[in-house]
């Protein structure tokens, strides 16, 4: 045998470069299931689902191009990891080479690389061209940068690839409409009828899936009765198109808007299907590019969907391996509290986190801006591990492999990483969740109150994170006015917030 091609489960794209030069008279294709990808952390039972059985999709369109073909299944032997399966493949083939494109987590990169080099088979690593700055390109543009921000790299992107221009300048004057589009759903009417993105009734092989992932991860968070994920690449292009002809539209206006029992609002519901190539970025922002164009969506949307897949998502990805492994252990306000239990069940008097938790739970999905300012942002300011609440996030969503939660959850919504490639921390009181949401109005606690026992966690919260940041804030021109509003505070108030912070902050499991 000369290449032992293998194929992991965010890699299911006949475009690879892996591919490349395939012969199946000297080559053939890997695949493995390892249980221990989905016990490293907790995994959500639709994640874990969802990577089977498109993994098992992948590898029957294999088989049907006559292309031989090794997969090994989830119980095929008692050995869980990955490295210790793939060591075995290695000793019954005995290739010259084993060949993949380079993986989405550090950690297995490593792994595989060691497992290679204890069997004695050459590795060949191919650059991941489903990406459209290769981590090499990433590594040239950040030298000599201490910080790193996206907005730049992003207009970088925008030259490079003729996005959304017009000859060297961005179409319509300014390259980012983000100030367009952060509004909340009104207040009295709600968000009113939005179509719904594409579903998919699980076939015959998602269904054997569905059993395997019960039968042997019974005690895992999670539902499989809503699962309609895409799949396969055909099922992929479906959502596309939906979201693009009935969704996109709104997407820009209503993309940082809350609503109880609004699980999607008018998100894309894509990330699941581009982590696992089942969609090329290209075509998707090109298919955003051509409705505006054609004029069925304004520019802010186009404009705002497009930055999140050329701009945040190339850049995140860029981040992370730039940055790996020290990034795992980033801590930068030394922030060690436990995870409540909570999380776990969604259990919680807080509305928000009560209804943000209980979607996750059960579709294995919530929107970012839940993510980012409800999830995570209590995370900050109740002083939560960062470690404990990443691998909280990489657990329990779909969507997540640790190129883009890591350095999303450490980086972006914990400010673990410092000022390293975000500018601010994203931390907010009540008020900010009141405005983008209906959450507060159902909600035992008051976000207008600082102190007292109805005050609600998170302005309570909010405030003394200030008092403890309150040098580091006022130095940031982005947080000034937080350090500055503090001192409009009476000393009696701000020792009530202090003594109300440590009560809750003891106490953060009965919240």
């Amino acid at each position: 045998m000369r290449h032992l091609i293998l194929v992991l489960g965010d890699q299911l794209s006949f475009s690879s470069p892996a591919f490349d030069g395939f012969d199946a008279a000297v080559d053939m294709v890997l695949m493995i299931e390892a249980p221990g990808e989905s016990t490293a952390v907790w995994s959500h039972k639709a994640r874990i689902a969802l990577f089977l059985s498109a993994m098992r999709h992948f590898a029957k369109d294999v088989a049907a191009r006559g292309w031989p073909i090794e997969y090994v299944q989830l119980n095929a032997t008692s050995e869980p990891s990955l490295g210790a399966r793939l060591g075995d493949a290695l000793r019954r083939n005995h290739p010259q080479a084993l060949r993949l494109v380079e993986a989405g987590e550090w950690r297995m990169q490593q792994e595989i690389a060691a497992v290679c080099e204890h069997e004695g088979i050459a590795l060949q690593v191919c650059d991941d061209a489903h990406f459209m700055c290769s981590n090499r390109e990433f590594e040239q543009w950040a030298h000599g940068k201490r910080e790193l921000r996206m907005e730049f790299f992003y207009r970088m992107m925008r030259r490079n690839f003729n996005v959304l221009m017009e000859g060297s300048e961005p179409i319509g004057g300014q390259w980012n409409y983000d100030v367009d589009n952060r509004s909340a759903y009104p207040k009295r009417t709600g968000p009113g009828a939005i179509p719904e993105p594409a579903g998919f009734e699980p076939d015959t092989i998602t269904r054997e899936v569905f059993e395997l992932v019960e039968e042997h991860f019974p005690e895992h968070p999670g539902l499989l009765k809503h699962f309609r994920w895409p799949v396969i690449r055909e099922q992929a292009l479906e959502a596309l198109h939906r979201f693009i002809d009935q969704r996109l539209v709104h997407f820009g206006t209503f993309q940082d808007a809350m609503w109880t029992d609004t699980p999607v609002g008018w998100h894309s519901l894509l990330s699941a299907a581009l982590n696992l190539h089942l969609l090329d970025p290209r075509e998707v922002i090109a298919a955003a590019e051509e409705s505006y164009r054609k004029g069925q969506v304004p520019l802010e949307a186009a404009e705002g969907f497009i930055r999140q897949i050329l701009g945040w998502r190339e850049f995140i990805r860029g981040v992370y391996w730039l940055d790996m492994p020290g990034m795992k252990q980033a801590n930068h306000f030394g922030h060690l509290r436990t995870l409540p239990s909570w999380f776990w069940t969604g259990k919680t008097n807080m509305s928000c986190l009560r209804d943000s938790l209980k979607q996750t739970l059960s579709l294995g999905y919530a929107h970012h801006i839940q993510r980012l300012m409800v999830i995570g942002n209590f995370s900050t300011l109740a002083e939560l591990s960062p470690q404990q609440v990443s691998d909280w996030f990489l657990a329990i969503y779909v969507d997540a492999i640790e190129w883009v939660e890591l350095p999303n959850t450490v980086g972006m919504a914990l400010h673990a990483c410092g000022s390293r490639f975000t500018s601010k921390p994203y931390v907010s009181s009540g008020a900010y969740i009141h405005r983008q949401s209906n959450y507060c109005a159902g909600c035992c606690y008051d976000p207008t109150l600082r102190t007292g026992e109805n005050a609600c966690p998170f302005t309570t919260l909010f405030w003394n994170f200030i008092e403890q940041h309150e040098t580091n804030l006022a130095a940031n021109p982005r947080t000034a006015l937080m350090a500055k509003n503090l001192h409009k505070l009476s000393a009696t108030e701000r020792l009530g917030i202090a003594q109300r912070a440590a009560h809750l902050l003891e106490n953060l499991d009965s919240l």
